[in-house]
């Protein structure tokens, strides 16, 4: 067997990523207008596109794309919009829980008394664990009781006011999500322990009366079903949770690329701590402790640009790192992709409504023929757009 030199194999794989590329080229030919990816994606005959392009009003598309610009140190973005609005309202669903684990985990550095190891439970509750792994659990299947626990550590209003001090606005944490008890305005104690003898409770916090929102498109649909009752008039999100689509690109560039951003805008975190917060956002179901061995979990359960519509492994050349939201018929993904094969990058925000019915609670909402697809085929084209942009 013929070993080959260092130098021989990174040549190889060049010419490997190159032949790759050509034969994207060769597909779609040197004329192919790439100098808006965005509206390249957009205009893509593919039916999991054009069926969402030809009924815009029925799915409330809102999308950003960034493409990076790096320059020695320095980073800078091109950014692309479509629709977007962040005064037309659409319902974040667990895209709410990125802001508030980055903001956990700020908090908990900041006060030095825990760490993210510290094992703790909820006043009421006897289930220990720790936030690294709630976040890991966040990021991995998006559980909401993880969240949920890191909402009491804060309080609500806590993260309001720090999300407004980053400038990372319009934004309004309101309820917890999925439980009784979800708009519930006090805070359940957090109590750490130190070690085999101490333990260390948080304060319960007093937040303030949460008030209906003021912008657009409040009100959707014809009717919603409440304690198993149809009501025939539509369903109000006022008093919801609001996290456009401009919010949450913005706080996903400041994770992602703190150095573009002036101190006061980026989150405060060691670098320990970012790269762990980093290799969460990342995470695969089957790479986790809890979820490794259920076929229940697979790669793209909680990844929806470029796989969501399939459940083969994600290749090893692509990461990645973002967050996913799915309720009421809004699915919404926040991702920054790394394609190592072909040296391509960007950031992607988009979400789109399925609620053909027009009826919310009724769980008849098309993400897996509709919403989920249309996110996995924009991904798609836009990576395909930027591969052939960066060898034309």
């Amino acid at each position: 067997m013929r070993i080959r030199s260092l130098k021989s194999v990174k040549a190889i794989r060049v010419l490997v990523n190159c032949a790759a590329a050509l034969s994207i080229l060769l597909v779609f030919s040197c004329s192919s207008d790439v100098s808006d990816p965005l509206a390249y994606a957009l205009s893509s005959d593919e039916e999991k596109i054009k069926r969402v392009m030809d009924s815009l009003e029925q799915y409330e598309v809102q999308i950003i794309l960034s493409e990076i610009i790096q320059e020695g140190d320095g980073v800078s973005f091109v950014d692309y919009e479509f629709q977007l609005d962040d005064n037309n309202y659409f319902y974040p669903a667990s895209t709410v829980k990125f802001p508030v684990a980055m903001l956990a985990m700020e908090k908990m550095f900041q006060d030095k008394e825990f760490d993210s190891n510290t094992p703790f439970f909820v006043e009421g509750d006897t289930v220990k664990s720790d936030f690294m792994r709630q976040i890991t659990r966040i990021f991995a299947v998006s559980e909401n009781k993880a969240f949920n626990k890191l909402y009491e550590y804060m309080g609500r209003d806590y993260v309001n006011k720090k999300m407004q001090e980053k400038g990372l606005g319009p934004f309004r944490l309101a309820h917890r999500l999925s439980v009784p008890d979800a708009d519930d305005s006090v805070t359940r104690p957090l109590i750490f322990q130190l070690n085999d003898s101490t333990l260390v409770s948080t304060e319960a916090i007093q937040d303030s009366m949460v008030l209906p929102l003021t912008i657009a498109r409040l009100k959707k649909g014809k009717g919603y079903y409440e304690d198993g009752k149809l009501v025939e008039e539509p369903f109000d999100f006022s008093l919801k949770n609001y996290a456009p689509l401009s919010t949450l690109h913005n706080t996903l560039k400041r994770v992602i690329f703190p150095q573009a951003f002036e101190k006061h805008e980026r989150f405060s975190l060691d670098n320990e701590d970012r790269r762990a917060l980093l290799r969460r956002m990342e995470v695969l179901p089957r790479e986790t402790v809890n979820y490794s061995k259920s076929d229940d979990y697979y790669d793209s359960y909680v990844k929806f640009f470029m796989y969501g519509d399939s459940r083969e492994r994600i290749p090893d050349y692509i990461n990645i790192y973002n967050k996913v939201g799915q309720a009421y018929g809004y699915v919404t993904d926040c991702a920054y992709i790394e394609d190592h094969q072909n040296d391509v990058k960007f950031l992607l925000t988009a979400t789109i409504h399925v609620n053909k019915d027009g009826i919310f609670n009724d769980d008849k909402y098309e993400y897996e023929e509709v919403g989920i697809p249309f996110l996995a085929e924009l991904g798609r084209q836009i990576h395909r757009a930027l591969v052939i942009k960066k060898f034309q």
